[in-house]
């Protein structure tokens, strides 16, 4: 599970919202549905993804996070040995939402489809 304890500390501040987007954008992309929400190719690429903050709201004891994702994607040829297709990466974006808990840092991430 993801911990996003400085986040918590922030919260509140000014400034909150850039700092998210930097701690969001640092985290490891294997801890993301980034996979799941490919619409264009096979494999998530290995060009890092970049955070847009849509939405932030205060719900009970969470803070709840709506976030566009721009990251890369590739569609894998055949692997043959002679197999002339290039590795193309292709841009990809989907909806995330961050679920954090205010007391625990504990944060819950879910692929929106919208």
């Amino acid at each position: 599970m993801i911990k996003l304890t400085n986040v918590i500390k922030k919260w509140d501040t000014p400034g909150f919202k850039d700092y998210l987007k930097s701690e969001l954008q640092n985290i490891n992309p294997s801890a993301l549905p980034l996979q799941q929400g490919l619409s264009l190719s096979s494999y998530v690429g290995q060009t890092p993804f970049s955070v847009v903050i849509l939405n932030i709201k205060e719900q009970d004891n969470h803070i709840v996070v709506k976030t566009g994702i721009f990251y890369t994607g590739i569609i894998a040829g055949c692997s043959c040995s002679d197999d002339p297709s290039p590795v193309d990466e292709q841009n990809e974006y989907c909806e995330l939402q961050f679920t954090i808990n205010k007391n625990t840092a504990e944060t819950e991430v879910s692929l929106l489809n919208d």
